[in-house]
């Protein structure tokens, strides 16, 4: 015994706006999911990086040392030379925080302005939906 027409009708009755919301949160769900993993590889990539430049100039520390040692390079111009070193050093160490600092609060202006958007997206469907709340009313009393 098969179904009545209408009934099989409004049974596969589809709402656009289910439609674009359910596929819109599914990606938006994956994507969520996928975003520790991706973090966590850019941050073992540079941290691999990072142990890789750090043993590079520990091996050339190795093989040049001696090397240096032999050329009885004056003191006073190793101690220039470590100043200098120590200057730069420091220039670096500084533009990491400031960096770093810039970032975290870049982060938080754009987190806030998404917030901003959220609210006046919220504000401004609330205040379509009253508008079409209203047209259908209009529109109902006409016919």
């Amino acid at each position: 015994m098969s179904k009545p027409e209408n009934v099989s009708k409004v049974e596969n009755k589809i709402s656009v706006c289910d439609v674009l919301k359910e596929d819109t949160s599914e990606v938006i769900r994956k994507l969520e999911s996928q975003t520790p993993a991706l973090f966590q590889n850019y941050s073992n990539l540079y941290t691999a990086y990072l142990h890789m430049f750090d043993d590079l100039f520990g091996t050339c520390y190795i093989s040049e040392k001696e090397f240096f040692d032999k050329l009885n390079i004056d003191q006073s111009i190793l101690k220039q030379i470590k100043t200098n070193s120590e200057s730069i050093k420091e220039v670096y160490l500084k533009n990491i925080d400031v960096n770093t600092k810039y970032i975290d609060e870049y982060t938080k202006m754009k987190i806030s302005a998404i917030k901003s958007f959220d609210n006046y997206m919220h504000v401004m469907m609330e205040s379509y939906g009253k508008f079409l709340s209203q047209f259908n009313k209009s529109t109902n009393l006409t016919k």
